[in-house]
């Protein structure tokens, strides 16, 4: 929104004139102000002031000037004013509806304290704030007051919201209070909205928020529950002032503030949802604005009327948002209107009076507008295409584009309504110049994207969207399908195109064809006719579409098939009465209209789907001339007399009557009656005769038929009937009318019937009806048959039947015409059957006839088969010839013509082709016979030199290339330059060409030869040549063109042309020069001509290659000459080259002296060091290289120490030269570097020495050095008790003692140690130990160190020696070994072994030691073969370590633990194996095994569960308990399941209820049971099972327990076991003296007895195990001593 200042309503006054309050009437005419002076002035609505009145105070006594008017407002009728002063009244003024009406105060309302601000938001209610902090409402119709809200602050402000329905407070400590007469349903709260941070005096409520401002110089925006939206701050704002007033639009979609001087707007953004600032606007000296009044209309452009002056209509073109509306544009040929409001864009049509507001941005009037299309705007503005629909407040959509053209961009907008198509909006655009994208508008997704290789420049969607059309820059024109997304080329060349409005029919030309597509679904059908201009468009109307073209000067129109393009969109849209109408079927289309008039009176009348109503559906099977539904639908209603009346109408009588028959129809006569009528009417005689006859009136059909001409159905009938054909006078009649109507074969027939075969053979010969002639000929005349046989056949043959005509001429043996028949009817294979029968005169004529056939269909094997059949040889060489098949004509022709014949005749045809020019085909003929040089000759002969080299190389590939040779030859002398080229090049004689061209002058064609084939340098060369022939600045240029000027000098050079190469520089490249004086002087020295050579070697600059070519040939004198006259640098090479000299006649001092003349003694000293004279070398280094000295002499103790022995004395002599010299650091260090060479004894002497004279002469530090270097030496060849002298020298104690240790001289070590250094005593025992133990020396280790010994013997795996030495130790170090043992057997599987080792030495009893014996007995009870009287000593022992070691367990502190309570359990399960083993060897103890084997049965949470069910089970099978053992073997089955499964969890333990068998048991790693022995017991189970002879029960005793049971179930009473059986012990008890102990009577006196039978010492033992365990045995026990 922008402020514009119209006009000035009150002029300025002298001095302060404040105008307090202001306002507009709510129907804008009226506006009223409030000055200083409390006078009111009334203005009408242009500004004009039309009255005024005074106001009055509350109490006159107080004066005129004792208030001030703070609030006024205007009824909502704008017929009443009401004034709020500060002397706590308010006054309402009636001012009636005219100016100059008489102002009459109808209301007066007073106050406690000053009215502070004052709103009228509706009828009757006015609400005002006063300075105590209230807000209140007086009602004007009761005349009283109330208070709506009461604050304890002073009320600065009161704002209403757009519809009066709320008001806001605002008051003097910043609050803000909000209150509803009614809130709208917007759920807004009440009460205090917010704490503003100063008194808000200026304070707006818009329609998206409220807006406050103050003293602050700061405006905030509210949400609508108070919290801060946008706050615009101008605090810092010199020229800003505090806000003192406020007031909102009445849209609520703008505020102004007032400020000093200054009217700050704020517009509420609706796309962006906040307030965006317009530019303030400035009113110089107006000072501080006290009061704002907004006009109800809002002051503002919000509706504007267009209108048409032409046609008189009018549009009101408006914002729906109360926008104001800033600039109207009439655009597309005064169609289209455009208009702008600050935050929208209204488009419309005013033809069809279709308006648009979208939110639009301005872009600064950028946008471009397109109305191109009728349904929807195009808006182009920043790369950006807009689409709004007309009538739509939403844009349609938008895509980025840069193509503006309207022609590149369709939009289809419902142009054409299809069925099942309710809404159909696309667009097609292009993305960039190949590309086109397809957009759905209605769900905003792209539905296709054509990628073209070329850029396109026109496309458009067809009205329904489902094809596009588009042309590229090669003017091709596309088809695309949209739902199949496939791309046809329908038009290579295209000048125009359009689809037919209202259709999908395509018109395009083609240059001067007119293409039409009445059926777009299928593009290869197109309808093309000529034209002879150019199209220029399409017109549609009147009911008929015409295609404009233009024709010079006058315009042509070319008219559609109107029909097909109706048909076409009928189908398309689905409309189908139209489709009838297009076809021009006016009766199907109004017989469809007439069907849909029904079926909607149907619907009307009855609701739903008229089209399921009968008559509609009996009509449409009409329309589909199914007239047996429509009757079965009438039928299906009972509607007969509709099913005869369709019928009827249709003339389908005998439907009709039918239909009357089946419904018994009284009607049934009067139908047929009226029917035979219409039919004789009508001269339908044929369909009466039929109608008598069907109703078996034979005669009168008969005179029916012949009356209407049909006597061929009369004689049918006559034939069917016998009483008939006895009628000789109708049967004359009868076939007196068949011959006169020439049906002679029916007649036939007929005569045939009354037995006259002559009349009907006659009859049946006129009637050519051959076949039922010969038929009755065969059985009458006999003779006739070949006759009629000949007659059928030409026959036949005049009805062009030739084929059938064949059989019958055999038939009748006419051969001749049988033959030509069979040629006649091209039956080929038949001919040459029937041929192949005939003497050879008859068949040789037609054979050539049915050769040429074959030959013709190039079938020449079987035509030459036929020609020779026929004595025509010749023709079927001449076949073979023209058909070019040279060699199978050539073969014939051998056949059947002498060899030198067939020579002649080939060459002379091949000479006749020859002179025709056919050289081709007479070089076939050439080839043919064998002679292809005649063909070369002939080819040369005419020139013809590829045909000639193709058949050298085929023929004689051997004279290819000289025959190219000749050829090019031949051409060069013919001046065929280019030919001959070719064939020297073909001949690989590049060089010919080369020299070709030069001789002829032409360089550049025999340059571009050398390049292209003669190799990298050769074109070079030919350059060269080329250049040289020209000479000059002329051999210039052309090399500098050829870039080749600096190669052709150096190969003038390097062809000695040093002339030409001094030219071409000199010319050219004068800095080659000296180069070529340098080459010059080479060659010349090359010849020998030194000095010569010399002075060019100077002018070259060069004088140092002069110097080195006089000392190469040894002229010193002439060297040293030009080196001192030209270059000084090289006398020291000239000296060094004499010495060289010198040093090869071995003169060594000449060659020393010449040397140190050039300053060279380096040289002198190399010289030396190479003829190994190595103290002149070290002489001349001491004199002139003092700095090189070290370095060579260690070079000369290297060189010394690569010579062995031989270089090892000349170091030693050298090191005593040094010694004697008083240099005894450098003859130590010489003396250090004497290597072992084969003599260690020097080796020892030099070291020894060097160590000698370190530790006289040298210093403490340097001596330790070298003693700390020799004594490793020394050690490494064995010294040790010399190298331990070293360094006790100098005190290096340890050192020392390492030597001894490294020697084994163990006793010389600790001596040294006790005596210099106890310290290191335990050092050298502790080395001695790890010797020995290194050494394997454990015997000798065991007096040392015994732990570290028995360590020893461990790790060698030497346990037996471990254990025997440990056995000499204490009990614990024994015991620690054999556990050690013992774990390593129980993981080498030995578990056997582990338990001998514990009977042998105890089982302590060590914690440590619990998991071995636990061990031990796990894999005992788990290991297989231990339930047999062979495994008593195994369990024996097992039960002996195990009581041993619960005997010591007692002693110790884990007696009574857990751990001790599982031993005493696992003793008693020992103890049970033992037994059981032993009772196994007494037949008479067999009950007892198996009774151990089942009490074991309650330790299984110990023992493998699967293996002590086995056990159990198969022991009482044995015995004969067969209950138990099924029960138990049974659980093991179960077991061994589980075991397979790895889960318990399906176990049945309803069997081993009330027992202490445990149920919770670990579930086994393993079966413990072979595969054999279990399929044994599952078989054993099943068989027992299928018997069901057994109970499955477990035997129980006295107390209702099972009898295994240890627990009574029913009392929880626990008895003993028995020792001998483990099952408890009822009565009977034998007690021994150990408590807990006990056996039963019974099996104790058993155990005795066959003791004393059986002598088993295995079951003694055990009872002398009992006597151990149990504190001795009773006293009723026997004696076995």
């Amino acid at each position: 929104m922008q402020l514009k200042h119209l006009r000035t309503l009150l002029s300025p006054q002298d001095g302060a004139a404040k105008v307090t309050c202001m306002a507009w009437s709510q129907n804008n005419a009226k506006f009223a102000v409030c000055t200083v002076d409390r006078v009111v002035l009334l203005y009408d609505e242009h500004g004009e002031r039309r009255d005024k009145f005074s106001t009055k105070p509350a109490d006159m006594k107080y004066g005129r000037k004792s208030y001030m008017v703070k609030g006024m407002a205007f009824s909502p009728d704008s017929t009443k004013i009401a004034i709020g002063q500060t002397d706590n009244i308010i006054y309402v003024y009636k001012i009636g509806e005219d100016w100059g009406d008489k102002k009459v105060i109808c209301n007066k309302f007073i106050q406690t304290s000053a009215v502070t601000c004052l709103q009228w938001p509706a009828e009757y209610i006015i609400v005002f704030g006063l300075a105590e902090g209230k807000v209140r409402l007086a009602n004007t119709k009761t005349n009283k007051s109330s208070t709506i809200y009461g604050t304890d602050s002073y009320v600065v402000s009161l704002t209403t919201n757009c519809s009066g329905k709320g008001i806001l407070s605002g008051h003097a400590d910043g609050t803000i209070v909000r209150y509803f007469f009614d809130d709208e349903g917007s759920g807004e709260s009440q009460g205090k909205l917010v704490n503003h941070p100063c008194p808000p005096y200026a304070l707006a409520w818009a329609t998206n928020s409220i807006v406050a401002a103050g003293c602050d110089r700061r405006i905030v925006a509210y949400g609508k529950e108070g919290h801060v939206l946008q706050t615009f701050d101008y605090s810092r704002d010199p020229q800003e002032r505090e806000f003192t007033t406020a007031a909102a639009s009445p849209g609520g979609q703008s505020v102004v503030l007032g400020s000093y001087d200054r009217l700050r707007v704020l517009n509420w953004s609706p796309r962006r949802s906040i307030w965006e600032e317009a530019k303030p606007k400035e009113i110089a000296n107006l000072y501080t604005i006290t009061a704002l009044a907004w006009k109800w209309d809002g002051s503002r452009l919000c509706a504007v009327i267009v209108k048409n002056l032409s046609s008189g209509t009018r549009v009101v073109l408006k914002s729906h948002y109360g926008y104001e509306v800033e600039e109207v544009k009439i655009l597309g040929k005064e169609r289209y209107l455009v208009a702008h409001t600050s935050d929208t864009l209204l488009l419309g049509d005013l033809n069809t009076n279709r308006l648009s507001e979208v939110a639009w941005q301005g872009s600064g009037g950028n946008e471009k507008y397109f109305f191109e299309n009728e349904n929807v705007c195009m808006i182009f503005n920043a790369g950006e295409l807009t689409l709004v629909e007309y009538g739509s407040n939403d844009t349609l959509g938008s895509v980025r584009t840069e193509f503006m053209n309207p022609h590149l961009i369709s939009v289809r907008i419902n142009e054409r309504c299809q069925q099942g198509m309710e809404d159909n909006k696309k667009l097609a655009y292009l993305v960039d110049i190949k590309t086109i994208a397809i957009v759905d508008l209605i769900g905003g997704y792209n539905i296709g994207t054509i990628s073209h290789e070329s850029r396109v420049d026109w496309l458009e969607l067809n009205e329904t969207g489902h094809k596009l059309l588009f042309r590229d820059r090669k003017l091709r024109l596309h088809l695309y399908d949209i739902e199949s997304c496939s791309k046809t080329m329908i038009l290579n060349f295209c000048s125009y195109v359009q689809w037919v409005p209202g259709s999908d029919v395509l018109v395009a030309q083609n240059r001067n064809s007119l293409c039409v597509w009445y059926n777009i679904e299928a593009p290869e059908r197109v309808t093309m006719s000529s034209i002879r201009g150019d199209v220029v468009g399409l017109e549609r109307g009147g009911g008929k579409t015409e295609v404009m073209v233009t024709e010079g000067v006058t315009t042509v129109a070319y008219t559609l098939d109107e029909g097909l393009i109706e048909f076409g969109t009928a189908i398309d849209d689905g409309n189908y009465t139209r489709c009838f109408s297009a076809l021009g079927h006016v009766a199907k289309a109004r017989f469809l209209h007439e069907t849909n008039e029904i079926a909607d009176q149907v619907s009307r009348e009855y609701g739903g789907e008229g089209t399921d109503f009968y008559q509609v559906r009996a009509r449409l099977a009409m329309l589909e001339k199914n007239y047996k539904l429509a009757e079965m639908i009438f039928l299906e209603q009972n509607a007969v007399e509709e099913a005869m009346d369709m019928y009827q109408e249709l003339h389908r009588w005998d439907e009709c009557i039918a239909v009357a028959e089946a419904k018994g129809h009284p009607a049934l006569e009067k139908l047929r009656r009226g029917y035979y009528q219409w039919l004789m009417d009508t001269q339908q005689e044929e369909r009466a005769g039929e109608l008598q006859e069907s109703q078996g009136d034979g005669l009168a059909a008969i005179s029916l038929y012949l009356k209407a001409g049909l006597p061929a159905k009369a004689a049918r009938l006559v034939l069917t009937q016998e009483e008939l054909l006895a009628n000789t006078e109708l049967v004359e009649h009868i076939t007196a009318a068949l011959i006169k109507g020439e049906l002679y074969e029916r007649a036939g027939d007929l005569f045939e019937k009354i037995r006259n075969p002559q009349r009907a053979l006659e009859c049946y010969c006129k009637g050519n009806a051959f076949m039922k002639a010969v038929e009755l000929a065969r059985l009458a005349f006999p003779v006739e048959v070949v006759r009629l046989e000949e007659a059928w056949g030409d026959h036949l043959v005049q009805q062009k039947q030739l084929d059938a005509a064949i059989n019958h001429y055999i038939e009748a043996r006419c051969s001749i015409k049988a033959i030509e028949a069979a040629l006649g009817a091209r039956q080929w294979k038949k001919a040459i059957y029937i041929l192949d029968l005939q003497d050879r005169n008859t068949a040789s004529k037609y054979y050539p006839r049915v050769a040429q056939h074959y030959a013709s269909l190039q079938e020449y094997e079987i035509a030459e088969e036929l020609y020779t059949k026929g004595d025509r040889t010749k023709d079927a060489i001449d076949m073979y010839t023209q058909a070019g098949r040279w060699e199978q004509a050539h073969k014939l022709a051998m056949k059947c013509m002498r060899p030198e014949d067939v020579s002649v005749l080939y060459i002379t045809q091949a000479q006749e082709m020859e002179k025709q020019g056919k050289y081709r085909e007479a070089e076939r003929l050439y080839v043919t016979v064998e002679e292809p040089d005649l063909a070369i000759t002939m080819f040369k002969k005419h020139k013809l030199y590829d045909d000639m080299i193709r058949l050298v190389g085929k023929h004689h590939p051997d004279l290819l290339s000289d025959t190219h040779l000749h050829l090019g030859k031949e051409l060069e002398a013919e001046g065929r330059l280019p030919e001959a080229e070719y064939h020297y090049l073909e001949a690989q004689e590049w060089k010919a060409t080369v020299n070709m061209y030069r001789s002829n002058g032409l360089w550049e064609e025999a340059y571009r030869v050398a390049k292209a084939h003669g190799g990298a340098n050769a074109h070079k060369h030919v350059a060269y040549l080329w250049a040289k022939s020209l000479g000059g600045e002329a051999a210039v240029r052309l090399l500098n063109k050829l870039g080749l000027l600096e190669a052709a000098i150096d190969h003038a050079a390097d062809n000695c042309s040093f002339e030409f190469a001094f030219e071409l520089s000199r010319l050219a490249l004068k800095h080659k020069t000296p180069e070529i004086h340098l080459r010059f002087a080479m060659y010349l020295e090359d010849e020998g001509k030194f000095e010569e050579a010399e002075a060019e070697f100077i002018r070259a600059g060069k004088p140092k290659e002069a110097v080195l070519m006089f000392v190469h040939n040894q002229d010193w004198e002439a060297a040293q000459r030009v080196a001192e006259a030209h270059d000084p640098d090289s006398v020291a090479e000239v000296l060094v080259g004499q010495a060289r000299g010198a040093l090869e006649e071995k003169d060594f001092q000449k060659a020393e002296g010449l040397l140190l003349r050039a300053q060279r003694p380096g040289l002198a000293l190399n010289y030396y060091k190479e003829a190994g004279l190595w103290s002149d070398a070290l002489r001349i280094c001491k004199d002139y290289m003092p700095g090189q000295l070290e370095a060579l002499q260690e070079e000369y103790e290297r060189e010394a120490t690569k010579k062995g022995a031989r270089g090892m004395e000349g170091l030693v002599e050298q090191a005593r030269h040094w010694e004697q010299a008083g240099e005894y650091s450098r003859a130590v260090d010489c003396y250090l570097k004497v290597r072992d060479s084969g003599s260690s004894s020097l080796v020892e002497k030099c070291w020894m020495k060097a160590a000698e004279l370190s530790i006289k002469f040298l210093p403490p530090q340097r001596s330790l050095e070298v003693v700390r270097a020799v004594g490793p030496q020394l050690i490494g060849i064995g010294k040790h008790s010399a190298a331990a002298e070293l360094y006790l020298n100098l005190d290096l104690v340890k050192e020392a003692i390492d030597a001894f240790i490294e020697g084994e001289e163990w006793n010389k070590a600790k001596r040294v140690a006790k005596e210099l250094d106890p310290r290191y005593e335990d050092y050298v025992d502790q080395h001695y130990k790890e010797f020995l133990k290194n050494q394997g020396k454990v015997d000798s280790l065991v007096g040392v160190d015994v732990v570290a010994a028995l360590d020893l013997y461990v790790e060698q795996g030497q346990w037996d020696k471990c254990i025997d030495t440990a056995t000499k130790q204490n009990y614990k170090i024994l015991h620690k070994y054999v556990a050690l043992y013992a774990t390593h057997l129980i993981r080498e599987g030995g578990y056997a072994q582990a338990l001998a080792l514990y009977v042998q030495h105890g089982a302590p009893a060590n914690p440590q030691n619990f998991n071995i014996y636990k061990r031990i007995f796990t894999d005992m009870v788990s290991s297989p073969g231990t339930n047999s009287a062979e495994a008593y000593h195994n369990w024996a022992d097992l039960r002996d370590v195990l009581f041993n070691l619960c005997e010591n367990l007692v002693k110790s502190s884990e007696a009574n633990s857990p751990a001790h309570e599982e031993f005493e359990t696992m003793l008693l399960i020992a103890h049970y194996y033992a037994t059981r083993s032993a009772a196994q060897s007494v037949k008479q103890l067999e009950t007892v095994a198996a009774r151990l084997s089942v009490s074991l049965l309650r330790h299984t949470q110990l023992l493998p569960a699967d293996k002590a069910f086995y056990e159990a089970g198969v022991a009482a099978k044995a015995v004969g308990w067969e209950n138990m053992a099924f029960i138990f073997l049974n659980r093991f089955l179960d077991l061994t399941d589980a075991i397979e499964e790895g889960t318990l969890d399906a176990l049945d333990h309803s069997d081993f209820q009330d027992t202490d068998i445990p149920f919770e048991v670990p579930l086994p790693a393993k079966q413990h049971i072979p595969e054999a022995q279990r399929e044994e017991v599952r078989d054993w189970v099943l068989t027992v099972s299928m018997d069901q002879r057994l109970e499955q029960v477990l035997p129980r005793d006295e107390r209702g327990a099972y009898e295994a049971s240890l627990v009574a179930a029913s009392t929880g009473v626990r008895a003993l076991p028995c020792l001998i059986t483990g099952y408890p012990i009822l009565r009977n008890k034998i007690e021994f003296k150990r408590p807990g102990k006990a056996a039963n009577k019974d099996n104790w006196n058993k155990f005795l007895m066959a003791i004393k039978t059986s002598h088993s010492p295995v079951c003694q033992d055990v009872l002398k195990f009992i006597s151990q365990w149990c504190g001795g045995l009773p006293s009723t026990s026997f004696s076995f001593q």
